[in-house]
C-alpha cells in the first residue's frame, strides 16, 4: 500500500483515483497502474454496499491504498466500509471538532476508541495482525464542504486522530454561494481554500482536494498533498463522447467527398 500515516505524517504527496461506477475491474485497473490511492464513492456512487464492498477488494488487488468516501459520518458506516478493508475513510460534511473526534471515534479500536470488532474481510486482505495494527494504519479524512467548516477549520484540524481533511470543492463553492466547480477564481473560495491548507500545516496533518489533472500542478502549489486527479466517469463518458465526434467526423468528411 503506498498511502500511509506515516507517510502523510511526513510530508508525502499522494496522488489519487476516484470511483463511482459499480465496476471493479475498472478500480483494479486504476489500482494497478501506479496510483497511490483508488477512492470508492459510497456517498455519491452509483452502487450500494455490496458493490463499495468489491470495488475495495479490487483496489487491493490492484496495490493501491484502499481509500473510501462514507456515506455519512454514521459510525456504522464507517465501520462497514473499515471491516470490508478500507484502509482509510473521507467523512463528508464535517463541521465542527466535536463530528471530527466522534469519526476518529468510531474509526480506533478501544482503547483509543469505539469501533467494534468483527473486521472479517480486513483481516484477509490485509493479514491476521490486523487488529493490532488498524489503530495504526487507517487514515480518518473529515471533508471540509462548507462555509461553518472552514471557520472552524483549526479547531477542526487540531481533533486528535485526525490523519488530514479533504476539501470538496463543488459543495464549498455552493455553499459560499458560487456555482460548483473544481475550482473557483473568487476571493472568498480561494481563501477558503488557503485557510485549509494553513490549518492543516500547522496542526502537521495533510490537506486534501478532490480534482483534475489539470489543477494538480496548482494544488501542489498551494500546499495539498492528497489530490485526487482523476475518475472512471471522466474516463468513460469523455472517451465516449471524443470518439463519438472524431467518428461523425470521419462520416461528415467522407459525405462531403
Amino acid at each position: 500500500m503506498t498511502v500511509t500515516r506515516a507517510g502523510l505524517a511526513g510530508g508525502a504527496t499522494a496522488i489519487g483515483y476516484w470511483t463511482f461506477f459499480r465496476e471493479p475491474l475498472a478500480a483494479q485497473l486504476a489500482s494497478q497502474s501506479g496510483y497511490d490511492f483508488v477512492c470508492v464513492d459510497h456517498q455519491h456512487g452509483a452502487g450500494d454496499f455490496a458493490a463499495a464492498t468489491r470495488m475495495i477488494d479490487a483496489v487491493v488487488m490492484g496495490g493501491a491504498t484502499p481509500i473510501a468516501r462514507a456515506p455519512s459520518a454514521d459510525p456504522a458506516a464507517l465501520g462497514a466500509l473499515l471491516d470490508a478493508g478500507a484502509l482509510g475513510v473521507i467523512i463528508p460534511m464535517v463541521n465542527t471538532a466535536e463530528e471530527a473526534a466522534a469519526a476518529v471515534q468510531a474509526c480506533r479500536y478501544p482503547p483509543a476508541g469505539e469501533r467494534s470488532m468483527g473486521a472479517i474481510a480486513a483481516t484477509v486482505h490485509h493479514g491476521d495482525d490486523y487488529f493490532y495494527e488498524a489503530n495504526d494504519t487507517i487514515l480518518v479524512i473529515p471533508m471540509i464542504e462548507t462555509a461553518t467548516a472552514v471557520d472552524r477549520v483549526f479547531d477542526i484540524a487540531r481533533t486528535e486522530g485526525i490523519d488530514g481533511l479533504f476539501v470538496g470543492p463543488s459543495d464549498l463553492g455552493a455553499s459560499l454561494g458560487r456555482p460548483p466547480a473544481l475550482d473557483d477564481p473568487a476571493s472568498d473560495f480561494q481563501s477558503a481554500l488557503g485557510r485549509v491548507v494553513d490549518a492543516c500545516r500547522g496542526c502537521g496533518i495533510a490537506a486534501g482536494i478532490y480534482g483534475s489533472a489539470e489543477l494538480l500542478r496548482q494544488r501542489i502549489d498551494q500546499g495539498f498533498r492528497m489530490i485526487s486527479v482523476s475518475t472512471d466517469w471522466d474516463h468513460i463518458v469523455n472517451g465516449i463522447n471524443d470518439d463519438l465526434r472524431d467518428a461523425r467526423s470521419a462520416l461528415d468528411r467522407r459525405g462531403s467527398q
